[in-house]
């Protein structure tokens, strides 16, 4: 096996890890998608240690250094070094023969939903490493070096992390079960602290899009388009927070509407347009008897699709004043939507959303909002 099988091996791992314990989060371990995504961790781990007697792990001031290597940076090991500093673990080592039940416990301790003190076991090792003040010679370990530096950067790498969360809030809901909103939250926070280090790359991806996925793809994209448009405004702190939530739960009523009606290649017909129409009030009902959702979450459900001049869906009361943020959202849910393929439409270009966009400035939406959008967009494309 190569170098860069076993590399892939111990990534693919990380990124189970973090999926099963982003799934403990939201619900128990006992839920059976937790089972489920436990067992894939273990069978992926298993077959990184096939090849190894074990992996050592070590944590340095927010840098990974697996097996003597410094790793480049990517979002999955960015998050999986935060999540060690959060449990204090500067260094973990995983020896063959590893057990479902060791990495059952070990994940449990890491999503908070077992409260035993995490310490090490007959295969899963685990310590704190004790460092010196690094000199200008740290850069051996990748202590030094920067994200934007490091030349590496894959918003891939942040769908295999967050697509479990973010599937499994959007299943709880088809379920009729509660959500837990907290794991949105960290979604978004993640997303905000990756703009501060990779903005240019993060909005770039996400304006050029195009592959078939669209579930999560349209989500993330209106969520990382939406908070550019709004830090570009200098918006940040929780405001910043509560917008990108809002962004990322905007079509949280499409959960009822039936797949036939969602995944529909043709037209649909005026009854079910008005059953797709249902979508925004729906979304904002369930987010508003959701605890722990920002109000702005529900508002913006709920306006994404209205428009200044009243050609948009639902109605509004007369003297109604859509929220600037649904205002936002509804400019980057057009984009996203026309970049991506969809089964009824091809990807169109950016110019001609662009001139789409510029037809709408002033009556469906703010003049400045869509410049503003707009220039974004044309900054950063350059950037391909």
């Amino acid at each position: 096996m190569s170098t860069a099988d076993k590399t892939h091996n111990l990534h693919d791992f990380i990124r189970h890890l973090l999926s099963a314990a982003a799934a403990a989060g939201l619900y128990s371990m006992s839920h059976q998608q937790v089972v489920r995504l436990i067992e894939v961790a273990h069978t992926s781990l298993s077959k990184a240690l096939e090849v190894r007697p074990d992996i050592a792990i070590l944590e340095v001031d927010g840098e990974l250094v697996i097996d003597a290597e410094p790793q480049p940076f990517t979002l999955v090991l960015d998050r999986f070094a935060r999540l060690l500093q959060e449990n204090g673990i500067g260094h973990l080592r995983f020896m063959s023969g590893v057990s479902p039940d060791e990495l059952t416990t070990f994940i449990g301790i890491l999503a908070k939903q077992d409260h035993r003190a995490l310490g090490s076991g007959d295969h899963i090792r685990v310590g704190r490493v004790e460092m010196p003040e690094l000199g200008s010679d740290a850069g051996s370990l990748g202590a030094g070096a920067t994200a934007a530096g490091s030349g590496y950067f894959s918003l891939d790498g942040l769908q295999s992390v967050e697509l479990s969360r973010l599937t499994e809030v959007y299943e709880a809901v088809r379920r009729n079960e509660r959500l837990k909103p907290s794991g949105i939250a960290a979604t978004v926070a993640e997303l905000v602290e990756a703009f501060k280090r990779e903005g240019e790359a993060l909005l770039v991806m996400a304006a050029l899009r195009e592959k078939d996925e669209y579930t999560f793809t349209h989500t993330a994209n209106v969520c990382i388009l939406t908070m550019a448009q709004a830090m570009s405004l200098g918006i940040r702190g929780q405001l910043l927070n509560d917008i990108g939530m809002a962004a990322m739960l905007h079509d949280i009523g499409k959960m009822f509407v039936p797949d036939e009606i969602l995944t529909k290649p043709g037209r649909l017909t005026d009854e079910e347009f008005t059953i797709m129409k249902g979508h925004p009030a729906k979304g904002a009902r369930y987010l508003l008897e959701t605890p722990g959702v920002p109000r702005l979450a529900a508002i913006v459900a709920y306006e994404h699709h209205m428009r200044d001049d009243l050609s948009g869906y639902p109605q509004p009361p007369a003297g109604w004043h859509l929220n600037m943020a649904s205002q936002m959202t509804g400019i980057s849910d057009i984009f996203d939507a026309m970049r991506t393929r969809r089964p009824y439409q091809p990807p169109k270009e950016t110019g001609e959303i662009a001139n789409l966009l510029l037809s709408k400035s002033g009556t469906e939406f703010p003049a400045p909002l869509v410049q503003n959008f707009l220039l974004l967009i044309a900054r950063r494309t350059k950037q391909r």
